[in-house]
């Protein structure tokens, strides 16, 4: 449920952009994503830097391109986001005893402390260059195809990464039903 939330705004995003042009669409993302955060705020009474930080770019971002009637501050959101996310993975491995990813899912399995930092490394790379492949779309292709790509294209890229990541980690988990040895 909460992958579905999460994706909401860039679902309602696409389904605006169906409807009608890439102006509504971006209000809709704006409108959705505020609600979010409101939401977040209302059930938690708080709200963790991530959904607040995305927010922000959000309504910066899709508010310059409603204001300079530009497409092109939207289009860069998702290169923005993720270029963000990938200085975050590099630089978590400079500062703390443990990566992002290491702490973001080290209490659920463990794993070498050289395949922490590779995975973290190698999600930094694939962060990076899915800005880039963003970047590509948006400005080598027309606007209906990015938007299919900002919705399909990164969502279906994301999820072959995280299958890769997940065969990768599988080979280091260690688990508890090992044959034991009884003399």
């Amino acid at each position: 449920m909460k992958l579905l939330f999460d994706f909401l705004p860039i679902l309602l995003f696409f389904v605006a952009y169906k409807l009608t042009d890439i102006y509504v669409a971006t209000g809709v993302l704006i409108g959705v994503t505020l609600a979010q955060v409101g939401w977040i705020w209302l059930r938690k009474r708080q709200i963790e830097k991530l959904p607040l930080f995305t927010a922000g770019l959000v309504l910066v971002l899709g508010g310059l391109t409603l204001i300079l009637h530009d497409p092109v501050f939207v289009k860069w959101k998702p290169t923005v986001v993720n270029w963000l996310f990938a200085l975050a993975f590099v630089g978590s491995r400079f500062i703390g005893r443990q990566t992002l990813l290491e702490r973001m899912l080290g209490g659920q399995m463990e794993l070498p402390a050289r395949i922490w930092i590779n995975l973290t490394f190698m999600w930094a790379i694939f962060f990076f260059v899915i800005g880039v492949v963003n970047l590509y779309v948006a400005f080598t292709f027309d606007e209906n195809t990015w938007v299919n790509f900002k919705l399909f294209g990164m969502l279906g890229l994301t999820l072959v990464f995280v299958l890769a990541q997940a065969a990768y980690m599988s080979r280091y988990i260690k688990t508890d039903d090992a044959p034991s040895k009884e003399s």
